[in-house]
C-alpha cells in the first residue's frame, strides 16, 4: 500500500522502465582497450600469430583426416579471424580517442603555459625598461671605475709635479732664497731664475756715470 502511495505521487520522479544495460566504468575499460590495443601493435603478437596460423594450416592439411577440426577452406579460421578484427578495430580507435583527449589536454596546458610565459615575459621587459629609464642619469659601475683612474692620474701627475719641484729645489739652492734674504718661490709662469733676478738687481743699484 505504501509502495503505491508513493507511485502515485507526483513530486517523485517515475523510474525509467524497460530492459537496463550494464553500467561499464569508462576509464578501466578505456585502459583495457589500450592494453589490448598497445600489445597487438608490437612485433610479439605479430611472431605468436603467425605460428599460430601456421601451426594451424599444418594441421589441418597433414594430420589425419579424422583429426582435421577445420579442413581445407578453413572456415573456422577466418571466423575467428573476422572475429579478432571486428574486436580490434573499435579497440584501437577507442585507444586511438583516448590518446587524442590526452593530446588536447597536453596542448591546451602548453598554450595555457606559453600564455603564462608570455605574459610573465613581458612583465620583465616593462621592469626592466622601467629600470633603465630610472637608472638613466644614476652612476654605474664603469663610470665610476673610470672617474677614479681619472682622479688616480690627475694625483700621480701632481705628485711627480711636486717632486720634480723638491729635486730642483735641492740642486739650485738659489732658488729659495733671493739676493735680499728672502725666500721667494721659483716663478714657473714667467720663466724666472735666481740668477737673471740677482742681475736684474745688480743693474737696478748700479750708480749712474
Amino acid at each position: 500500500m505504501t509502495e503505491q502511495r508513493r507511485a502515485e505521487r507526483l513530486d517523485l520522479p517515475r523510474e525509467p522502465r524497460g530492459f537496463k544495460l550494464p553500467r561499464v566504468d569508462q576509464e578501466t575499460f578505456g585502459r583495457w582497450a589500450e592494453g589490448i590495443a598497445r600489445g597487438m601493435g608490437t612485433a610479439n603478437f605479430i611472431v605468436y600469430m603467425t605460428l599460430v596460423i601456421s601451426a594451424w594450416f599444418l594441421w589441418n592439411t597433414l594430420a589425419p583426416a579424422g583429426m582435421r577440426f577445420d579442413p581445407y577452406t578453413f572456415t573456422f579460421l577466418t571466423l575467428v579471424l573476422s572475429i579478432q578484427a571486428s574486436y580490434a578495430a573499435p579497440l584501437i580507435l577507442l585507444a586511438q580517442n583516448r590518446q587524442a583527449d590526452r593530446d588536447r589536454v597536453a596542448m591546451e596546458e602548453d598554450r595555457r603555459r606559453a600564455t603564462m610565459q608570455k605574459a610573465d615575459t613581458e612583465y620583465l621587459a616593462r621592469e626592466i625598461a622601467a629600470l633603465r629609464i630610472a637608472l638613466g642619469e644614476v652612476a654605474t659601475r664603469d663610470f665610476v671605475r673610470s672617474e677614479l683612474t681619472r682622479l688616480a692620474e690627475e694625483l700621480d701627475e701632481a705628485a711627480q709635479r711636486r717632486q720634480r719641484l723638491e729635486r730642483r729645489h735641492r740642486d739650485d739652492p738659489g732658488a729659495r732664497t733671493g739676493g735680499d734674504g728672502l725666500d721667494e718661490p721659483r716663478d714657473e709662469v714667467d720663466g724666472d731664475q735666481p740668477g737673471d733676478r740677482r742681475h736684474d738687481r745688480a743693474t737696478s743699484h748700479r750708480p749712474e756715470s
